[in-house]
């Protein structure tokens, strides 16, 4: 469809700030709204009046082509559902189930009102190619470690100079870049780690990492360097900072209010991932109010659709609002405005939810009771706008064939593991 100025009648639009807002309005493609006066000159008219218009969410640490994974190894604790379900089926893992895999997982993203992933996984020309073709924003992180991959057969070194040939290449579209994805400190040696920084560095891209997961990752580091996951990465000079592309790190359950502070003057963005690391008992659970506290920029992701089973976001914004909750005995954290915000944060994209949905009555005075109901409840997407152009419309999505992703996805998992 037509990129350009939509305007939307008789709507509600509520923004970062939480505040709902009646009218008619502008949505352009820069992403910033203004109020209509009925005679701009504009690419659609959409009727808003059943339309609840909202920033679109941000998932800021996936896996997406682990949907080819998803609800395999239910019940099993962390590693060995890696050592017995995900590793033994990622060695036969080629390019085109990854490209058939993001498809399907991009499809996903799109009809829950996501228009941005930071992911790390096998193949990343590939990941950014369906992140480019289906319209979404999109940083595509090559996993590097010391042993052999999928997309590095040869290990680390290999994975680095195939990222750094990407780097050089350029970003592959205006929406999607390349970023570097150093899988762990237990996967990576100190040289591979500097390595990877040194790249970040030169290239000004992003470095993504999963840091602080679980207990035996902090138990194991501090055995062997006398510090925790944040403090070693701080002593090797490791993270980039967010004037030359920035460092994500995803998960951090396992972090101490230091960490937080290392965290905090880096500018690292840490990820908090509640629904995946529940689901895999990791006992640990990130302490937003200790990293709000710090001054840490937090952000929210679904780490992989095989231990999350999902790519919702806004399922993951009440799971991190829900749990915070719980953990803190605090009924006080994380309430609708501050959660949306931390679900939304730097969206410059536009979404809209279905009002008639039954999930979101009542809407309350005002449409006072329309944000919680979206967090807590849930809603139909219905559109979805991206730089001006819309990849969803009247709850269709337009960029992506969904059907037809459901059934490649379907056909490549029964080819996929006959192979093993």
């Amino acid at each position: 469809m037509e990129e350009g100025v939509r305007r939307i009648t008789g709507a509600r639009l509520i923004d970062h700030d939480g505040v709902v807002q009646d009218g008619n309005f502008l949505l352009h493609p820069d992403g910033s709204y203004s109020k209509s006066k009925g005679d701009e000159d504009v690419v659609e008219n959409i009727d808003g009046s059943t339309r609840l218009v909202t920033r679109s969410l941000q998932n800021w640490h996936t896996h997406l082509a682990m949907i080819l994974n998803r609800s395999m190894g239910e019940g099993l604790p962390l590693m060995e559902w890696l050592e017995t379900s995900v590793f033994p089926v990622e060695k036969g893992l080629t390019a085109e189930f990854v490209e058939v895999g993001t498809r399907a997982a991009v499809a996903e993203m799109i009809s829950t009102g996501t228009t941005f992933a930071c992911d790390m996984y096998y193949h990343p020309d590939v990941v950014a190619g369906v992140l480019v073709e289906s319209g979404v924003r999109g940083i595509s992180c090559g996993p590097i470690t010391d042993f052999p991959t999928p997309s590095y057969p040869s290990g680390g070194a290999e994975a680095l100079q195939m990222m750094d040939g990407l780097l050089r290449e350029g970003a592959p579209s205006e929406r999607v870049e390349y970023g570097i994805g150093t899988h762990s400190v237990y996967s990576c040696s100190e040289e591979t780690l500097l390595k990877a920084s040194e790249m970040a560095a030169e290239h000004g891209s992003i470095l993504h990492i999963h840091t602080s997961e679980t207990r035996k990752e902090v138990a194991d580091c501090h055995a062997e360097h006398g510090m925790y996951p944040v403090e070693y990465l701080d002593s090797l000079g490791y993270f980039q900072s967010s004037e030359d592309g920035g460092t994500v790190c995803a998960h951090c359950g396992w972090v101490t209010k230091r960490e937080m502070r290392i965290l905090s003057g880096h500018g690292a963005h840490a990820v908090h991932c509640p629904t995946s690391n529940q689901k895999l008992a990791c006992g640990g659970t990130m302490s937003y109010p200790a990293m709000k506290e710090a001054n840490v920029d937090v952000r929210l992701g679904t780490d992989g659709s095989a231990s999350n089973n999902s790519l919702d976001m806004r399922a993951e914004a009440k799971t991190a609002s829900l749990v915070q909750k719980h953990d803190h005995w605090n009924a006080r954290v994380l309430v609708p405005e501050e959660t949306w915000q931390l679900a939304t944060k730097d969206s410059v994209d536009w979404v809209t939810w279905d009002l008639n949905d039954i999930r979101m009555r009542p809407w309350g005075r005002d449409g006072r009771r329309l944000l919680a109901n979206l967090i807590y409840s849930g809603a139909r997407c219905l559109d979805v706008l991206v730089g001006g152009q819309a990849l969803r419309r009247d709850g269709a999505t337009l960029s992506v064939d969904e059907a037809a992703a459901g059934s490649a996805l379907e056909a490549a998992v029964l080819d996929y593991y006959s192979e093993i």
